[in-house]
């Protein structure tokens, strides 16, 4: 089984609209709602590996109960989320058809009281016993220590199951020195924790202060990293239009299923770039085309650095 914890929890909200023009009243022609935050996007697209999931975090008020709801439709991933009193956020995405464009909207997640955290560290440690791999992905909601993926980084570590890191800021920080397998940060996360713009080297660094791995999203350019076994480029054969949401997250499922299979490192970054191109491709996160994974996962331009 691998564990995702998605601590900001949110309902992701889409809506179409054919052009997106400031200060005029829109027609929405498309609305999907789907059970969001970064850890539930990596355990959608997990599943749709085939790969058992259990997905916890904090879950609360109506808009946590519709999350639950949406979650109970998707069989292949069990539902371990923590029921808090505050709301559980919502996002609001609107797609601009004529340009493709993606404009997001971020609520702030309900404040967390210590009773809460208490009760969700309980049931994280309890669920690490049948767990081969931990995604530790998003903010911290109020309320919640600036230090807690560095709490849940050292369980995992002590319970012997390796973790995957996926956030930013000081919760980065102080995560990156608990020593988790492995951070997937993108550019600009990356230059805020080792004040590096230049990622090769960033990259390198940040292995430095504490990771064993270190993946860096490059947009476009793919994935780089620095890993034990040496340090590679891996990049899709050409640009893909599309809405680019959650295709980091996606690119965490393709590395953490590769780990959990036992495929080497070129194989790991070669599944986390196709799947990440794959789901710009889709209508919305979690989701991936699986033609154009299977197009691009033939196609990955692997170099070493």
């Amino acid at each position: 089984m691998i564990l995702t914890v998605t601590l900001n929890t949110a309902l992701d909200v889409t809506h179409h609209v054919p052009k997106l023009i400031a200060h005029t009243t829109h027609r929405v022609t498309a609305v999907t709602e789907r059970p969001g935050g970064k850890g539930l996007n990596v355990a959608r697209v997990l599943a749709a590996l085939g790969h058992e999931v259990t997905a916890t975090g904090f879950a609360g008020g109506r808009t946590g109960a519709v999350v639950r709801e949406l979650l109970a439709a998707s069989p292949q991933v069990t539902d371990a989320l923590v029921p808090c009193a505050g709301t559980t956020r919502r996002t609001l995405a609107v797609v601009d058809e004529a340009s493709g464009d993606t404009t997001q909207f971020n609520e702030p997640g309900p404040p967390i009281s210590s009773a809460e955290w208490a009760e969700f560290l309980a049931r994280y440690e309890a669920l690490l016993a049948g767990a081969g791999a931990v995604a530790l992905c998003g903010s911290l909601p109020p309320g919640v220590p600036v230090g807690a993926y560095a709490v849940l980084v050292r369980a995992a570590r002590a319970a012997g199951v390796p973790v995957l890191l996926d956030t930013s800021g000081e919760a980065l920080r102080r995560g990156v020195a608990a020593r988790p397998e492995m951070i997937k940060p993108n550019a600009a996360e990356l230059a805020e924790l080792t004040g590096s713009c230049e990622p090769l080297q960033a990259t390198r660094d940040a292995r430095r202060r504490g990771a064993h791995a270190v993946v860096t999203s490059l947009g476009p350019g793919g994935l780089l990293a620095a890993t034990p076994q040496g340090t590679w480029q891996a990049a899709p054969p050409r640009a893909l239009a599309g809405n680019p949401t959650g295709a980091g997250d996606s690119a965490v499922a393709g590395l953490l299923s590769a780990l959990i299979e036992g495929l080497d490192w070129p194989a790991r970054l070669t599944r986390a770039v196709a799947l990440s191109a794959a789901t710009v491709h889709a209508p919305t996160a979690g989701d991936f085309d699986p033609r154009t994974y299977e197009e691009v996962r033939g196609s990955v331009k692997l170099t070493e650095r």
